[in-house]
């Protein structure tokens, strides 16, 4: 029997939603594998700092986006070397006790983070212990967001590809911690339909432009009106086209599409939550959307060319950025690029079929190698930790200490490069 423990962050539902498909895949291996996931902060936190990380992050990639962008770039700005003292540490590092009590409760063979706030909870334990099980984390973003750098103390990095090594060393990785296998997302979406069976099922015209619309979450607040802005531009158009209108939990936004009235050349189809997001993926010829890692990955995997908004949290640009360096992506500020962009891609066929390869280029089966790595992990021995009789309020303290410690070397490190 192998044994996984999961650790995940709800702060938006990416990480979330990583850590329920790669239970999924675990358990659909035909292995005899137990797996449990626990959300670190609600578990081992303050109800503070659980709001800070879901509902805080929300209000501000939703009201605050300027301000949360500022403090995004300035945090990218700072040294990797202050790892063991960045906020990130600050707040996992506050979990170690109640985390390490559920390790020798579960006795995992594997360890599986979505978020840097467990990483770096496991880096700080183990300034202390040695866990006898592998530890893994992975980024879910194009991107080496802020604070990374606090959990070097993982056995196993998994990035999105090979593009990403040199920043990961940068900030303090050795490079056979390095997997890269790429973002690990729902292996549904590894799987297409032909475009005309997927369109037969949903009642949409075979031979239509369609165009799909992603944001869903429900806290982004951008996503009608630019759904009213392809409206406007299809119309003035003046030829038939199709529209998918994903809206996720945003059940405010679905409502007010169902009371709207569209030209005899639109078909607007409608949809609220839902699991069936690869079948309206092949169903489509471009999709409009948002530019978070997990999602975009997904588009990725369809081969779709994508035109993305501007107007998005700091992390998304900079998958927008890597996306547009790729060739798979447009993107828009207003509804003048936005029309420019769509009809671009309307008219362009060849354009269109060039993303499309771009992106497949781009396609991995991340979820499955991480899943057939951690599998192969050896079980683990906890005789000697358990044989210590470990004094958790001691170990705290003995972890705050160790990290202190760990700061300075790095500090003075810092400095003797100077």
């Amino acid at each position: 029997m192998k044994k996984i423990l999961i650790l995940t962050v709800t702060a938006g539902n990416g990480h979330n939603s990583c850590a329920k498909s790669m239970k999924r895949k675990l358990e659909s291996m035909g292995e005899e594998v137990e797996v449990e996931i626990v959300d670190l902060l609600k578990s081992f936190s303050t109800k503070n700092r659980v709001w800070i990380a879901d509902k805080g992050y929300n209000i501000a990639v939703s009201k605050l986006l300027p301000i949360y962008n500022h403090f995004y770039d300035q945090c990218k700005k700072k040294d990797p070397n202050k790892r063991y003292s960045c906020s990130a540490m600050q707040v996992a590092k506050t979990t170690v006790d109640g985390l390490l009590t559920k390790i020798l409760d579960f006795k995992p063979d594997v360890i599986f983070c979505t978020h840097f706030y467990a990483g770096a909870s496991l880096t700080a334990i183990k300034q202390v212990i040695d866990l006898p099980c592998k530890t893994f984390i992975t980024n879910l973003d194009y991107v080496n967001s802020p604070f990374w750098e606090a959990c070097v103390g993982v056995d196993y990095f998994n990035i999105p590809n090979e593009d990403f090594i040199e920043e990961c060393v940068q900030e303090g990785f050795r490079e056979e911690q390095l997997l890269c296998y790429g973002l690990p997302v729902d292996e549904r979406t590894l799987v297409s339909s032909p475009k005309d069976e997927a369109r037969a099922k949903l009642g949409l015209e075979n031979d239509v432009p369609t165009i799909m619309v992603m944001f869903g979450g429900g806290h982004w607040s951008g996503g009608f009106k630019i759904f009213k802005d392809l409206i406007s531009v299809l119309e003035e158009r003046n030829e038939k086209a199709q529209v998918i209108m994903i809206n996720g939990k945003n059940k405010a936004g679905f409502d007010k599409i169902e009371k709207m009235k569209f030209k005899e050349n639109l078909k607007v189809v409608n949809v609220g939550f839902t699991d069936q997001v690869p079948l309206y993926l092949s169903a489509s010829d471009v999709i409009i959307n948002k530019c978070g890692g997990p999602s975009v990955t997904e588009i990725i995997n369809q081969g779709l060319p994508m035109l993305i908004t501007e107007k998005i949290p700091a992390q998304e640009m900079y998958n927008l950025n890597y996306m547009k360096k790729k060739g798979v992506a447009l993107s828009f500020k207003n509804k003048k690029q936005l029309k420019e962009g769509i009809c671009q891609l309307l008219d362009n066929k060849e354009l269109r079929e060039d993303m499309s390869q771009k992106a497949y280029a781009l396609k991995t089966r991340g979820i499955e190698k991480l899943a057939n790595t951690m599998l192969e992990q050896e079980n683990a021995d906890y005789t000697e930790i358990l044989n210590k009789n470990i004094d958790l309020k001691e170990f705290k303290k003995e972890v705050f200490k160790r990290l202190k410690k760990a700061d300075k070397q790095e500090r003075k490190k810092t400095k003797e490069k100077k």
